[in-house]
């Protein structure tokens, strides 16, 4: 089991990172968040979110090149690491078999 819990927002935001692959840098994340989950996301609480899963060592990221279309501003890339897949895999399990516990969980649909 790792060391790490996920929140709500935490969890959401690696999961868009896997969804993305190699597209996923902010405002791209941004962007497939609020059109999958039609809620806002704002830039500065996406980029806490990404340094502290950095930090847990559930993401990497890396600088793409620099475009002209961005005034020269390189974009941050990031990556879910082996860490980050198995935490959200064990997120997944977890959640399915509190799932699976409700009594009656046709009635939920």
């Amino acid at each position: 089991m790792s060391q790490y819990h996920l929140g709500e927002f935490e969890e959401v935001v690696l999961l868009t990172v896997a969804i993305l692959q190699d597209e996923a840098y902010g405002v791209g994340i941004i962007v497939e968040m609020e059109s999958r989950l039609g809620r806002k996301v704002s830039i500065g609480a996406l980029q806490t979110v990404l340094k502290r899963l950095e930090q847990k060592k559930l993401l990497t990221s890396k600088l793409g090149e620099a475009t002209k279309v961005r005034g020269g501003k390189r974009k941050r890339y990031f990556t879910i690491t082996p860490e980050g897949k198995k935490l959200l895999q064990q997120t997944k399990d977890q959640r399915l078999a509190l799932w699976k516990a409700i009594p009656n969980i046709a009635q939920f649909a």
